[in-house]
C-alpha cells in the first residue's frame, strides 16, 4: 500500500433506522455510492447498522457476518477504506466492535474499550482491552468509539499517530462536551482529531444532533459542513501539518510516561 502525504477522509453524519441493519446497510450503500470526491476513508457512526442498542441477543452478529461482509464488499468497489461498529457476537460474549476494512478487504478490529454505563451498555456488552493503531497508506490511526472520548488516557499519543478518530451515537443533551473533548483531543495528542456523529431520533427517543468534525494538529476545526443535518464530506488532511506544527511545538517530547493496568 503506497504512503500518502494527504489523506481524503470522508464524513458520512446520517440518520440511522432502529434497529433495522438490512435498510441502513441499503442507505449507506447509497451514501456511499454518492460520494463525489475522491476519497481515501470513509468513517460511519458507532453501531451504524442498528442503532445504539441493547437488544444485542436479537441483532448481534456473528464475526464474520453480514455487515463485515458487506463493509468489504463496498471497501472493494469504492476503493478506499471504510471504518464503524456493529454489534458483535464471540465466544457467548457481545461486544461493540469497530472495524476498519481496507480496500483489499483485509480488515483489523477494535472492541470499545469504555462502555457507557449510564446506558447500562455494561450490562449487555464486553469491554475491549486492547488499543489499536492502524498503518494505512503511511498514515498511524487511531480508531476510538463514543464513550472513549471522555477517558485522555487511553488516548493519550504514546505511538505518535496522525489521526485519532471516534465513531458514535453522542446524545444531544451533550453536544457541548462533544465538540470540547474533541478540539482538546487534537491539541493533547498533536493530531488530527475526526469525530463522526449520528443524528435524528432512536428508538429510544434519545436525540442526537451529529457535530460531526474534523480538526487539525491545532483544535482548528477544518470540517465545514451545517452541524445537525444529514451530510457527506470529504476533507483532506496533510502530513506536511503535522510535520511542522510538531517540528515548531516539540510538546509530545514533554509526555509523560506511564503504563495502564
Amino acid at each position: 500500500m503506497l504512503n500518502s502525504e494527504t489523506l481524503n477522509v470522508t464524513l458520512i453524519q446520517s440518520q440511522l433506522h432502529w434497529e433495522n441493519a438490512e435498510e441502513n446497510r441499503r442507505m449507506f450503500s447509497e451514501k456511499i455510492n454518492s460520494i463525489s470526491e475522491e476519497t481515501d476513508l470513509i468513517i460511519l457512526p458507532e453501531m451504524f447498522p442498528t442503532g445504539f442498542s441493547m437488544n444485542a441477543s436479537n441483532l448481534a452478529e456473528e464475526i464474520n457476518g453480514t455487515t463485515l461482509k458487506w463493509m468489504i464488499s463496498e471497501a472493494k468497489k469504492s476503493n478506499a477504506a471504510i471504518t464503524g461498529s456493529v454489534i458483535v457476537s464471540e465466544e457467548s460474549n457481545f461486544y461493540n466492535r469497530l472495524f476498519f476494512v481496507f480496500p483489499d478487504g483485509n480488515y483489523k478490529i477494535y472492541d470499545k474499550k469504555h462502555t457507557f454505563t449510564l446506558a447500562g451498555e455494561h450490562k449487555t456488552y464486553s469491554k475491549g482491552t486492547e488499543r489499536l493503531i492502524v498503518d494505512y497508506k503511511g498514515w498511524k490511526i487511531c480508531p476510538l468509539v463514543c464513550y472513549d472520548l471522555r477517558f485522555p488516557v487511553w488516548a493519550r499519543n504514546t505511538e505518535d499517530y496522525d489521526l485519532l478518530l471516534y465513531v458514535a451515537n453522542w446524545p444531544k443533551k451533550r453536544t457541548s462536551a462533544w465538540d470540547a473533548l474533541l478540539k482538546a483531543r487534537a491539541i493533547e495528542n498533536m493530531s488530527y482529531c475526526i469525530g463522526v456523529n449520528r443524528v435524528g431520533f432512536d428508538g429510544n427517543n434519545h436525540e442526537y444532533s451529529g457535530h460531526s468534525a474534523v480538526y487539525d494538529v491545532l483544535g482548528e476545526q477544518i470540517s465545514t459542513k451545517e452541524y445537525e443535518i444529514e451530510f457527506i464530506e470529504t476533507v483532506s488532511i496533510t502530513k506536511e501539518h503535522i510535520a511542522a506544527t510538531r517540528g515548531h511545538l516539540k510538546f509530545l517530547q514533554d509526555r509523560d510516561r506511564f503504563q495502564l493496568e
